[in-house]
């Protein structure tokens, strides 16, 4: 089996510069103990683990696995869309919703071995504006939070320190109007969010699409209508619990295709990684495109 190891050394490791050096070996290690000889490669900037899995599949890799955060999951996985070759995944980001979907395991040791004993099977592919997620591409507020934490200095990762943004955005964040189009359907919304989720939850638990499942062709809408600012904290509470459809004002649909429209620019992310629109964003579905070891 040829396999490509892509690793961040930096997703997850916080100031320790160590981090890239025990991951290699350890991949390195446990990889050639069951009897393989991978190559691994550690990401320098960004854009790079696109290009190292890209080559990976150029070199007709059976299987490649990703080291990281959900940012450098998504560049591999959108190197490896419509390929022949797999993607295996260790996580180490602060999120890490894909893996809480496909039940990979936080330890290393445990995400390594899994990758190694289970078979291959295909997940769905979503594309906003032709950018690929895997997890959950979202527009408006969870768009604004993702482009500031990315834009933070590199420091303690997890939860807390999307938690404080969230809470000091949310005081003064100004909703846009957007005209959807749900699979034909119209509507029009003042939003706080419009989630289209793949995967069930951004990270760490808070779920915004709890019905999602990765290979069942759809992808779940979910629309959070704004509301004022005491309420948007009040609510907060049942993505924390995953219950949002028990939340005022969320509307939810499966859809293969849709158009987010408003007299602004769009303000979006996949898995985490932050864009913008002029005023129009397309999302659609592609079935089965991504093979991955789960």
């Amino acid at each position: 089996m040829q396999i490509s190891a892509i690793i961040n050394p930096v997703s997850g490791a916080g100031l320790d510069s160590t981090a890239a050096g025990r991951r290699a070996s350890l991949l390195a290690d446990r990889l050639r103990q069951a009897g393989l000889h991978p190559s691994i490669h550690l990401t320098e900037r960004g854009g790079h683990a696109r290009e190292l899995a890209a080559a990976a599949v150029d070199a007709r890799a059976d299987l490649v696995i990703v080291w990281g955060g959900d940012g450098t999951l998504n560049e591999v996985g959108a190197a490896l869309v419509n390929s022949s070759t797999a993607l295996g995944l260790i996580p180490a980001g602060s999120g890490n919703g894909l893996a809480a979907a496909l039940g990979t395991p936080r330890d290393p040791e445990q995400a390594i071995a899994r990758i190694l004993s289970v078979e291959t099977s295909a997940i769905d592919v979503g594309l906003i504006n032709n950018r690929a997620f895997f997890n959950i591409a979202g527009i408006g507020f969870d768009a604004h939070i993702a482009r500031l934490f990315n834009e933070r200095r590199r420091g303690r990762g997890g939860k807390w320190p999307y938690v404080a943004i969230g809470v000091r955005e949310g005081w003064g964040y100004e909703s846009a109007t957007y005209h959807l189009e749900l699979d034909g359907s119209s509507r029009r919304s003042r939003a706080l969010l419009i989630a289209f989720a793949n995967g069930r939850e951004y990270g760490m638990g808070a779920r915004i699409s709890p019905q999602a499942l990765l290979d069942d062709g759809w992808l779940e809408a979910t629309v959070v209508e704004d509301r004022s600012f005491f309420a948007r904290f009040l609510h907060a509470r049942h993505l924390a619990s995953g219950s949002v459809e028990r939340a005022p004002r969320v509307f939810a649909q499966q859809v293969r295709r849709a158009v987010v429209t408003a007299d602004r620019p769009i303000e979006y992310h996949v898995d985490g990684e932050p864009g913008v629109a002029s005023d129009r964003v397309e999302v659609s579905i592609l079935p089965g495109a991504l093979k991955v070891r789960r």
